[in-house]
């Protein structure tokens, strides 16, 4: 990455849709069409607040703000620092009587770092603490309270661990607007030694609230990065020692570069984790961000977690700025790991997954996976239960089977979306309304709803067309029925009074009333339409508008894009593959799994010239579980073929 800016971006132009591409050794360079060396933001898509960033040995390890989601601190692990995966969860509900469990209270920044041998974690909620553990995996010891000392002050909130090359932890402490100070850790995990004060640093408030710091160093200079504020600004400052003497520091000023890519959608990043450098000389960071691009507001999914080359300028690191283009991925080995995405569950295992999280601590208490032997059995008290997952895409396809019997109108169980302050909520659910058995769509004043004539168990359906909601429900899962019209869902995307309570939206299932079971969650639906624009990384392709959204390649070297976390069913799988498309030119598209080079070619789709909208086919052998899907476009055929869909039929 040493000249990655020196790269030129240049515009090009094909059938109305304008794009970014690679500068001409980039484009005619066919190892980027043909396996996968680039990515798009965000990495980890979704509600990532706060990232900090852990690399030990091969491995790298992430884990930021949980706020009140339990169990609360999900770790996450790569190898490549493109995908990543949950495997463990440090703060159990029972370790928790610290923690205030309402939106945007919980648990803050959880810094993970590595010393004295062990792996630990510092975090804030009312006051600061820590856990520590063998292995990333846990399991974690119950939290311990940092104490102050005299020397000390009021440690704050979103604080971070510093190692210096002697082996010696620093906690980076910020409390307030305008203390930044430093102080030694000994092995115990406690604070020791004395403080090194920093105040000055935004004494001003140079840089509004000087949050979240963290610290590396390089070629034996410190570099300090304090975030502006919440929403926006990064900044670094370097000196040749550890030291209070503001004179021994220089401000170099905004660590991220301006962007200047006009289809970004994402804004300038800030709460970096601090940067660190691989073997073959690159250095790189995570940050958060909200996506908006004009009215197109996707502030409501919280602050998304993205993956930033580093590059220097002397001793002067600068980040990229966020750009709409792929990136060259880590010089790094394929993990195996998919792509962070909701990920479907059967229920069949007797521990609830990593991914869910529910919405407060006596929810976490509220389900059973051995009452019913493959459901999962919700069982609220006097309120509305749940079992979560963070939202990760724009599009994508929510379907559950719910076995309850609605005696009264207090008694629902369905689907449920909801944003991070829980004031704005999509529900799908069987219940009763008007004093009949009815399937009921809802979000804010929207309400749809249809007769019930399916029983106790029903099948349930949320289809996500970006700001578009549309409901089905059944009786077998074959033959669906429409819940009245499509929901805006923008009330719940977009930004809202203090950001949302600083964390994004939900989705999973939810019970109230009485106990409801739940014979499996899946999300994203391979049997139903899977938009091409949904795709998650690409090269060499471009969507159009003037084509209903359609994905096209740019390159007669051909080109990909990848659809994240399809789910394939765990019994029977797909039989089929069927791909929407339209052509100018006969061709054949290739349907991958996982990856182009690692991954499995399960088809050829054949596409003959045709002006409209057209399904074509290829046969598949049993192919099933989750699945990130590539597909590919042939070589010589620049802007031939047009794909607005696949589907994988059973």
């Amino acid at each position: 990455m040493k000249n990655y800016y020196s790269r030129l971006f240049v515009a090009a132009v094909l059938s109305g849709a304008t794009t970014l591409a690679f500068a001409q050794k980039k484009v005619d360079s066919a190892a980027y069409y043909n396996q996968v060396k680039t990515y798009v933001n965000p990495v980890l898509p979704g509600d990532h607040p706060d990232p900090t960033l852990l690399k030990v040995g091969n491995d790298f390890y992430h884990c930021g703000s949980s706020f009140h989601f339990t169990p609360y601190l999900p770790i996450y692990h790569s190898k490549d620092l493109v995908h990543w995966e949950v495997i463990s969860r440090v703060v159990m509900p029972e370790n928790a009587a610290q923690v205030t469990d309402s939106p945007s209270k919980g648990i803050w920044q959880g810094a993970i770092t590595y010393f004295y041998g062990s792996y630990w974690i510092y975090f804030s909620s009312n006051g600061q603490w820590f856990s520590k553990a063998s292995s990333p995996k846990g399991p974690w010891s119950k939290p311990v309270k940092v104490e102050t000392n005299p020397t000390t002050g009021s440690l704050g909130y979103d604080n971070s661990i510093f190692v210096d090359d002697d082996g010696k932890p620093y906690m980076v402490i910020k409390n307030g607007q305008k203390v930044n100070r430093l102080q030694e850790l000994g092995k115990d995990g406690q604070l020791t030694s004395s403080v090194i004060n920093l105040d000055w640093i935004n004494a001003k408030l140079q840089y509004s609230w000087a949050e979240g710091p963290v610290m590396s160093k390089r070629n034996g200079i410190y570099y300090y990065f304090p975030a502006g504020d919440v929403s926006g600004g990064q900044y670094v400052l370097k000196a040749t020692a550890l030291t209070a003497d503001s004179t021994k520091w220089t401000r170099l000023g905004n660590f991220f570069k301006p962007i200047t890519d006009p289809k970004a959608t994402f804004r300038v990043p800030n709460h970096i984790a601090a940067p660190l450098k691989l073997a073959d000389g690159t250095w790189w960071t995570i940050a958060q961000s909200y996506q908006k691009l004009g009215s197109d507001d996707w502030s409501g999914m919280g602050r998304q977690t993205g993956l930033y080359p580093i590059t220097w300028d002397g001793d002067r690191p600068w980040g990229m700025a966020p750009v709409s283009t792929p990136i060259d991925r880590p010089n790094l080995p394929q993990s195996g790991i998919l792509w962070r995405s909701v990920s479907s569950d059967y229920f069949n295992s007797s521990e609830l997954g990593m991914h869910w999280h529910f919405l407060s601590r006596k929810a976490n208490a509220s389900y059973s996976l051995t009452a019913r032997k493959g459901w999962i059995r919700l069982t609220p008290d006097k309120e509305r239960t749940h079992v979560m997952q963070k939202e990760t895409d724009h599009y994508y396809t929510a379907v559950t089977k719910v076995d309850m019997n609605a005696t009264d109108s207090l008694a629902k169980a369905g689907i449920y979306l909801t944003s991070g302050n829980q004031r704005v909520f999509v529900q799908l659910y069987s219940g009763m309304h008007q004093g009949n058995k009815q399937i009921v769509f809802k979000l804010d004043t929207a309400m749809r709803h249809v007769p019930n004539t399916f029983g106790n168990v029903v099948w349930l359906k949320v289809q996500r067309k970006a700001h578009e909601l549309t409901a089905y429900c059944s009786g077998d899962g074959k033959k669906w029925v429409v819940v009245g019209k499509p929901i805006s869902s923008v009330s719940l995307d977009k930004t809202q009074p203090g950001y949302n309570s600083w964390v994004g939206t939900s989705v999973g299932l939810f019970a109230e009333g009485k106990p409801a079971d739940f014979d499996f969650f899946i999300c994203k639906d391979g049997f139903t339409e899977l938009p091409a624009q949904g795709y998650s990384n690409y090269f060499g392709v471009a969507t159009l508008a003037n084509k209903e959204n359609a994905v096209t390649n740019t390159s007669n070297y051909g080109g990909w894009f990848m659809i994240s976390g399809v789910d394939l069913g765990d019994v029977q799988g797909a039989a089929k593959v069927e791909v929407l498309a339209s052509s100018a030119k006969a061709g054949k598209l290739q349907i991958w799994l996982d990856d182009l080079k690692e991954g499995k070619l399960i088809a050829s789709v054949p596409v003959s010239k045709n002006d409209n909208w057209k399904g074509f086919t290829a046969a598949l052998k049993g192919v099933k579980g989750h699945h990130d899907v590539f597909v590919k476009f042939p070589a010589n055929a620049k802007g031939a073929i047009n794909v607005k869909s696949i589907r994988f039929i059973k």
